[in-house]
């Protein structure tokens, strides 16, 4: 692959955040430059349901090559996009976690693994690519990892039995990605991160659970990796243990073109394998076949339509039922 090549498909492997209710300019750039595999979308991004159709319309057709991602955090019900970081597989073992909670599905890894397929099975079954998280399992912790680095102190026995049993009943119901977590889980490696450990992506996910859907690192500017590693650092450490696409979401473009760079230039100095990073590629084209493969052009519906379809009495009865369950 040539240098100029290299560049337009580096990014791929990245999932932007970024600010505001419209696409900025200086992402626009960023696709042209290096292409992208996806945008995030927060609070911060919406306003009201003409304009996310309009938004996220916008963004599915950034790169002509291959369409975006469309992603977001929706972990508790339908969404309108094309990945949904969902649902969290991770067992809810520990009553102190201060980050976990009621986010997840229950407190034993069978109905944990019961649950979590068929919200994977649903999701999917409309064409909406699912994602198992946070990979080994982020349930029974004392630490935020938005803030700081939590262990996970169990030995890989206890793991299998445990906090591995969801994702492989994921990984059994097809699930097309996989958000792996920043936590440190000593046993099986005592110096790096989930996300920056390729005994954990790869040699644990990859090869013992045999996963060959597509791997994603949660937030690389999380502060349980960014006090240890500057975020392009981080990225050239993600690629490398196994993850094929990275998310990087507060919207600062300079540190997401800064990560694409070092990719680029962690090849060109033999740091990471280009047949990684081909790899990668190819397990993101095969999963955007999967899930993008209708066609894009079309613009959404606006008005009463796009109301009609977003306020049935369907919908709000359905999202009236789970409520009861909160």
């Amino acid at each position: 692959m040539s240098r100029d090549a290299l560049r337009r498909q580096i990014g791929q492997l990245l999932i932007a955040g970024f600010n505001g209710h419209q696409l900025p300019v200086e992402l626009r750039a960023l696709a042209r430059e290096f292409g992208l595999g996806g945008v995030i979308l927060f609070a911060r991004n919406i306003a009201e349901p003409e304009q996310v159709a309009e938004l996220c319309h916008d963004a599915a057709r950034l790169t002509p090559q291959l369409p975006l991602w469309v992603s977001v955090d929706q972990e508790g019900g339908r969404v309108g996009i094309t990945l949904d970081f969902a649902p969290v597989l991770d067992v809810h073992t520990n009553p102190k976690n201060p980050v976990i909670g009621d986010r997840a599905l229950g407190e034993k890894a069978s109905e944990v693994a019961r649950l979590g397929a068929a919200i994977i099975r649903t999701l999917q079954t409309q064409g909406i690519a699912a994602c198992g998280k946070h990979f080994p399992g982020h349930g029974d912790t004392q630490a935020d990892s938005h803030h700081e680095l939590p262990l996970v102190e169990h030995p890989p026995e206890r793991l299998r039995e445990v906090e591995l049993v969801p994702f492989r009943a994921a990984i059994e119901a097809g699930v097309a990605t996989i958000m792996t977590a920043h936590v440190l889980v000593p046993a099986l490696d005592e110096t790096r991160p989930a996300t920056l450990s390729k005994r954990l992506v790869t040699g644990l996910l990859r090869e013992e659970l045999k996963y060959d859907g597509v791997i994603l690192s949660d937030d690389l500017e999380m502060k349980a990796v960014a006090n240890e590693y500057a975020v392009p650092s981080a990225a050239v450490l993600a690629v490398e243990a196994g993850c094929d696409g990275v998310l990087i979401c507060s919207g600062d473009h300079d540190t997401q073109a800064a990560a694409l760079e070092s990719l680029v230039h962690a090849i060109e100095d033999e740091r990471l394998r280009l047949t990684r990073v081909e790899d990668a590629l190819a397990r993101l084209q095969r999963a955007k076949e999967r899930f993008l493969a209708a066609p894009i052009a079309a613009r959404p519906p606006h008005g009463r339509a796009l109301r009609a379809i977003l306020g049935r009495d369907e919908h709000r009865a359905i999202a009236d039922e789970m409520a009861r369950f909160l």
